[in-house]
């Protein structure tokens, strides 16, 4: 099985799944999906599992595959749990971040004001700066809790940029705010920019979702 077309299956679906494309409750046919895509059904089985595991997606009669219904709370509690942690790491950052660390960090931020409007490339920009600040924190645990978490917030947090194009410049602004204060090696206000930072993605996947559901 190819990892790479799970994953573009993957994206695929959680794309039209926050999209609206796919209600609540659509069933997610292994055979209708491969058909779908050209494949076999063992890489369409793999992007089900990993729906699953994201919270898209959950198991009714006989063990079949559906589009999970995503309630407001259960969007909040996501954000604020990967909020508290992904502020940790950011202050952690500040201290330990190695000098290479550092002017990768500032390098991704010059690319995230260069890329224009493309909210794909900006997606791409923007996880490389989360990663870099994660990776720079220096704590395999807080970092794995992250990416729990980050795997059931993904679809939410791509479609900020696809869904609101307002979100590139805010998030640009951000990034660069909590940028400064992790280089300026203040932990308390780079937990506190990146709590503020992930509250402002809560906020636009909140009311995507509340339009998703009308």
């Amino acid at each position: 099985m190819s990892i790479r077309t799970a994953e573009s299956i993957f994206d695929a679906l959680i794309a039209r799944i926050v999209a609206g494309d796919m209600r609540p409750g659509e069933p997610l046919v292994e055979q209708a999906l491969a058909e779908q895509f050209g494949v076999s059904r063992t890489p369409v089985r793999e992007a089900l599992h990993r729906l699953e595991q994201a919270g898209l997606a959950e198991r009714g009669l006989r063990r079949a595959f559906f589009v999970r219904k995503m309630k407001a709370e259960d969007l909040a509690e996501l954000f604020e749990a990967a909020g508290e942690v992904e502020s940790v790491l950011a202050a952690l950052a500040a201290h330990r971040m190695s000098e290479i660390e550092r002017h990768t960090l500032s390098a991704i931020l010059s690319e995230g004001d260069a890329c224009g409007d493309d909210p794909r490339a900006y997606g791409e920009i923007n996880t490389r700066f989360h990663e870099t600040i994660k990776t720079g924190a220096h704590n395999a645990i807080l970092a794995a809790t992250l990416d729990d978490l980050n795997l059931r917030t993904q679809a939410w947090r791509v479609a900020n940029f696809q869904e609101n194009q307002r979100r590139l410049a805010t998030s640009r602004a951000e990034h660069r705010s909590i940028a400064e204060a992790i280089l300026a090696r203040d932990a308390d206000e780079a937990r506190r920019r990146m709590c503020s930072h992930v509250a402002s993605s809560y906020i636009v996947a909140a009311d995507l979702l509340a339009r998703r559901n009308l």
